[in-house]
């Protein structure tokens, strides 16, 4: 028998407390049991240590295939041992490391050894947090994510050994599994769905969890749904296959951290569960090591993401979102919540901290004292923006022109390089596809009416050899969704190029691209030709 870990006897103990004093019932007794899963993640547990032991064949194994778990013996606190954990490599393009560096880890617990647990976890996560070196945006918007009600997988903190390598501070977090729907819905059959990496709801997302074939139908209802153009058709139907209220939160507490990764603004870092209740979706957010980063992050602009961008365009439900927005704005007042819940964070990760030297505790000092500021400076935009109006739409001249400024950098495919830069002795929107095929843009959101409209800019070209995909070949403007006809290719100086589409809506969010699609090759837009006319 494995020797209970010091923290979690205590626990137990209390525990006992408990039940002699009369407070919670007996093992066995239903709710008021305690949740083992607090031994890891609850109000008094603190930072624990991991020590990862593999034989040298099963790192060569992750070194070959990272993504296939291999065999290794896990001991907690130096006391609890467990024998056959499957590990794996984790993380996506901007946290992934391999084996022999800081790898983030997922951890599977009965893969290997049936009805093996780690107090109560099937699967769990140690994150290397390298886009985060304070170590605490995670579980702060966790603790905040909670408090408005959105579930979203809690957050720990351990020091960790790989083999004889101290690989320091990482990140826990539990899995988005059974186990973990199970302590939120009465009824956990339904599916839930991985969001992958950018994929919205309309791609052939991975279904983690679930009852019967794997379909996806739901995840087609829901697209056809959000895409539906009549707005009073589309409150229906949507919110027929989507928990609209629970959704708006979830969008307005992305918006408030500042989670520009997530699935509003970049239909990123989510989890979709389809309830098997009544079937409708509900949205869980994941990777928010990045929020609090600008100040100003905008929370009343179109949103990306399919559903999003959808939902919002319903005018009940995007005042809706305002109401919210207002009601959640007290978890974002600095002194009485914000700053509180850092210092709780930060108190309970000390130790650990400390422990690793007084560079390490001088480091960390910083850090907190930078995110203070930063939430501070939060708070006080947050308070402004919930009283702007909505952003207008685009503003046309007496000729119905627009000059459309603010584009941002997407890349879809390949490794291309964007950047502003002068060409020809004006300012340009440049991508360079690099050493291979690439497909990626610079992008503009915008509302517009109902009407007819043409995209308007001039494009310039060196070497491009045009890659042909369904969107398009080569350089040239389009709006998402559509379909583009031709394109710059080979090499030409700045010519004008246009693209006509229409709003059917009365009102609607609009993504305009200015994109190359090529195996090798440059394209330049030139900043102040990028226009849009709206025809008579």
């Amino acid at each position: 028998m494995r020797p209970l870990p010091a923290r979690a006897a205590v626990l137990r103990l209390v525990g006992l407390a408990l039940v002699l004093l009369g407070v919670v019932g007996p093992a066995g007794a239903g709710p008021t049991d305690p949740d083992p899963n607090d031994e890891v993640f609850g109000a008094e547990a603190r930072p624990f240590s991991v020590v990862l032991t593999l034989a040298e064949s099963e790192v060569e194994r992750l070194r070959a295939e990272p993504r296939q778990y291999a065999r290794a013996r896990l001991v907690e606190d130096g006391k609890a041992t467990y024998d056959d954990v499957a590990v794996k490599l984790k993380g996506a393009a901007g946290s992934f490391r391999p084996v022999d560096e800081r790898p983030a880890l997922t951890l599977n617990m009965d893969k290997l050894r049936a009805g093996q647990t780690f107090h109560g976890l099937d699967k769990w996560h140690l994150n290397n947090s390298v886009q985060d070196e304070s170590l605490l945006h995670e579980a702060l918007c966790a603790d905040l994510m909670a408090a408005a009600g959105v579930p979203c997988a809690r957050v720990s903190h351990a020091r960790v050994r790989w083999n004889d390598r101290d690989l320091g501070l990482y990140v826990v977090k539990e899995a988005f599994d059974k186990r973990f729907l199970s302590r939120r819905f009465e009824k956990d059959g339904g599916n839930l769905y991985d969001g992958g990496f950018c994929q919205d709801v309309e791609a052939p997302l991975e279904r983690d969890e679930g009852k019967g074939k794997v379909d996806r139908l739901d995840l087609a209802e829901l697209a056809a749904a959000s895409r539906e153009p009549d707005l009073v058709a589309r409150e229906k139907r949507l919110g027929a296959r989507l928990d609209v209220e629970a959704f708006l939160t979830f969008v307005a507490m992305e918006r408030m951290v500042g989670h520009w990764d997530g699935y509003g603004q970049n239909a990123n870092n989510y989890r979709l569960h389809f309830r098997e209740s009544d079937g409708r979706a509900e949205f869980f957010p994941h990777g928010m090591d990045q929020t609090f980063q600008d100040p100003e992050a905008p929370i009343l602009d179109a949103p990306v993401a399919l559903v999003a961008d959808a939902v919002m365009a319903v005018p009940a439900w995007r005042k809706r979102y305002r109401e919210r927005l207002v009601e959640l704005l007290p978890l974002f007042d600095a002194e009485r919540s914000l700053l509180p819940r850092l210092r709780r964070l930060v108190a309970r990760l000390k130790p650990a901290v400390d422990a690793m030297g007084a560079g390490a505790a001088a480091a960390q000092a910083a850090r907190v004292r930078d995110l203070e500021a930063a939430l501070v400076a939060r708070a006080e935009s947050l308070r402004e923006q919930v009283k702007r109006p909505d952003p207008l739409g685009v503003e046309f001249d007496k000729k119905g022109r627009a000059f459309v400024a603010g584009w941002k950098p997407v890349v879809e495919g390949g490794q291309p390089r964007l950047e502003q830069e002068d060409r020809a002795g004006r300012r340009a929107y440049g991508i360079d596809a690099g050493a291979g095929a690439a497909v990626a843009s610079w992008r503009r959101r915008v509302v517009l009416a109902k009407g007819r409209y043409v995209l308007e800019g001039q494009v310039a070209v060196a070497g491009v050899v045009p890659r042909r995909d369904a969107e398009g070949t080569g350089a040239g403007l389009r709006v998402s969704g559509a379909v583009r006809k031709g394109g710059a290719s080979g090499s030409g100086a700045f010519k004008a190029t246009s693209f006509e589409f229409e709003v059917a809506e009365a009102q609607a969010s609009v993504e305009l691209v200015a994109e190359l699609r090529a195996d090798k090759g440059r394209a330049w837009f030139a900043v102040e030709s990028l226009r849009l006319v709206r025809k008579p």
